[in-house]
């Protein structure tokens, strides 16, 4: 059996191993395939039987083009670059990685709220520029300085990895508020269940951490950010699609939102004319809160786990039954 890795050097720039794969079968690894519709996906497939890829889209096209093909395999939780539903007619599987990265994703939105409330990056950059040595005083701080401690954290999306910012946030001394479809005990624990406006006007850090859905795309909007306190902190490392570039932009300018700390966007990689790369008190990194090595060898783990399912007749995680 021939397994095909298209894009797998996000999930493995070298410090994991994929022997363990390689003994599922006969293994061709790809560092990148193009992220875009190309022929090429289909060239290097071939007459694969299982497929991995993360964010290599799987076309209708290319599966027309590649009969052996009986898996596709995801590193990743989403998995809409693949035409599932099509996949599903060919009787092709589509299985993912349904949670691997709580821990680090949750820790990582903390990170940012801290960069945000303290700006360690700047200082220590001036440290080592010589600002402190040829300072007249013993102390200086460039930005106002931030204490979180009786403030409030309003998470919208609350399952896993948005309880796990709501822990640690508990533990900074925020009063905690969720908005999710399903509230649940362990949820309860944490947080005040509370409707979306109630969240919006009450918090004074917006944390997203929901799925993206057509219901819920761009929903931090000029309309939602009129809800918000004035001076309010949003936080994005769920899916760059959940705000309105341009309204987050614009509410960053005119101060009614005091600072955001995102590690997605709209399109990924980011576009040079993005409005957030020029907004006032915008942090952006490149979409790794989710590389931390632990969480990417359990998405290595799974992913084996889920090609050795498929091999014994009995396939797990799967996405298009």
């Amino acid at each position: 059996m021939k397994i095909v890795v298209l894009d797998g050097y996000t999930e493995n720039p070298g410090d994991l191993s994929w022997e363990e794969l390689g003994k599922l079968g006969e293994l061709k690894v790809y560092d990148r395939t193009s992220y875009v519709e190309d022929p090429g996906i289909a060239q290097r497939i071939g007459d694969a039987e299982v497929v991995i890829t993360n964010k290599t889209p799987i076309s209708k096209e290319t599966m027309d083009k590649c009969p052996n093909l009986k898996l596709i395999a995801f590193l990743a939780t989403g998995y809409n670059v693949a035409d599932y539903n099509y996949a599903k007619e060919k009787g092709i599987l589509v299985c993912n990685v349904p949670t691997y990265g709580t821990a680090c994703v949750g820790q990582y939105a903390i990170a940012l709220l801290l960069e945000i409330c303290h700006h360690i990056g700047h200082h220590a950059q001036t440290v080592q520029q010589g600002k402190w040595q040829n300072h007249i005083d013993w102390c200086y701080w460039d930005y106002p300085l931030i204490e979180l401690d009786g403030k409030t954290a309003g998470i919208i999306g609350f399952g896993r990895i948005g309880q796990t910012t709501g822990r640690i946030a508990k533990a900074l001394g925020m009063k905690v508020l969720a908005y999710d479809l399903y509230p649940n005990d362990s949820g309860k624990a944490i947080a005040e269940y509370v409707e979306l406006d109630a969240l919006l006007a009450r918090s004074d850090v917006i944390f997203l951490h929901c799925n993206l859905t057509p219901e819920n795309e761009k929903i931090i909007n000029r309309a939602n950010i009129a809800k918000m306190k004035d001076g309010a902190i949003l936080i994005n490392n769920s899916r760059g699609q959940l705000i309105d570039e341009q309204d987050v932009a614009q509410a960053l300018k005119s101060g009614k939102l005091a600072a955001a700390g995102l590690d997605v966007v709209y399109t990924e990689p980011i576009r040079e004319d993005n409005p957030l790369l020029s907004a006032p008190h915008c942090i952006i990194t490149p979409h790794m809160s989710w590389g931390a090595k632990e969480a990417r060898q359990r998405i290595m783990d799974i992913t084996v786990d889920n090609v050795k399912a498929y091999l014994d007749g009995a396939p797990i995680n799967v996405v298009n039954k």
